[in-house]
């Protein structure tokens, strides 16, 4: 038998009438709240340093030649025009822009097409070919040099813009494919599916529905694709010979001799080359970002 005293709680511990403060934590502090030179003085130290290099390049460009000022004056553009002229930089350019556009569009088309099949559909080896997408970024280019010259030379297209062109979108359609899959799978599928109840068939309605929303990671794609190939070096050097196929990069490295450097021309040779990609990401840094950072989860 259970008794009332057995069953009865045990009484409560008598608690101390003065009890030690706990310590505050201490808060930190608000972004409002932070010293302004805190802020401001890491972000200039880093702009001085980002700003000297290109500081630099313009002196040699604009002084003249044998000037020892730090200040450009007078100023002068004769290795500009000694660069463009004289050195061919006129065709190493429209050669780069060739290059840079051809290998955009291919890389956009194909890349565009393998990453609506990874988002959209499901087959035996889709994780398999996802790593291997994956493994394939770890793979230096200058370790494809000597395949793709065997490749390209049985194909009778060495010395030619298209071998550059191929190996350029073949190298940058892994990264691609996948940013363009991690993009489309953020456009929710019912958008498709009502567009198929209204009549359109799958191309249409990916064509009128999902690809006006794909537009910044589109964006993003072929900038990517347009930079490496505006600025890669060892595919043009190697699959071009004749001086009159040759890129801005090989262009670049022309100037530069075992015994000496014109220093002004290859300051303003940089400072052509560098121009137009400064320009491009100037006009679509906004679409750039959002892609990127939409391409770069899955949704």
């Amino acid at each position: 038998m259970i008794t009332k005293e057995a069953t009865a709680p045990a009484p409560a511990p008598a608690r101390a009438d003065h009890e030690p403060p706990r310590p505050a934590k201490k808060r930190r502090p608000a972004w409002d709240e932070v010293p302004r030179w805190q802020i401001y003085l890491p972000l200039g130290v880093y702009l001085v340093f980002t700003l000297i290099p290109f500081y630099w390049i313009l002196l040699f460009a604009l002084r003249p030649a044998g000037s020892t000022s730090l200040v450009p004056w007078p100023i002068t553009f004769e290795h500009f025009e000694k660069v463009w002229t004289d050195r061919s930089f006129g065709t190493f350019f429209q050669n780069s822009v060739y290059v840079g556009l051809a290998t955009l569009v291919m890389t956009t088309l194909v890349a565009l097409a393998g990453g609506y099949a990874l988002a959209r559909f499901d087959f035996k080896i889709k994780r398999a070919f996802m790593l291997a997408l994956l493994c394939s970024q770890f793979v230096p280019g200058a370790l494809l040099l000597v395949p793709l010259f065997e490749i390209f030379a049985e194909l009778q297209m060495i010395n030619s813009l298209g071998s550059v062109i191929i190996a350029e979108t073949v190298f940058q359609l892994p990264l691609s494919m996948i940013l363009i899959s991690n993009f489309i799978k953020n456009v929710p599928y019912s958008l498709e599916e009502a567009a198929w109840v209204d009549g359109c068939g799958r191309f249409r309605a990916f064509r009128v529905v999902v690809l006006p929303l794909l537009r910044p990671g589109l964006i993003a794609v072929g900038s990517f694709a347009f930079v490496h190939s505006w600025n890669h070096f060892l595919f043009a050097l190697m699959f071009l010979n004749n001086q009159e196929k040759q890129t801005i990069p090989v262009g670049l490295n022309t100037l530069m001799s075992a015994d000496s450097v014109d220093l002004g021309a290859l300051a303003a040779g940089g400072i052509i080359a560098a121009v137009p990609v400064v320009l491009v990401f100037a006009f679509i840094q906004k679409w750039l970002i959002t892609g990127f950072s939409a391409g770069a989860v899955k949704g």
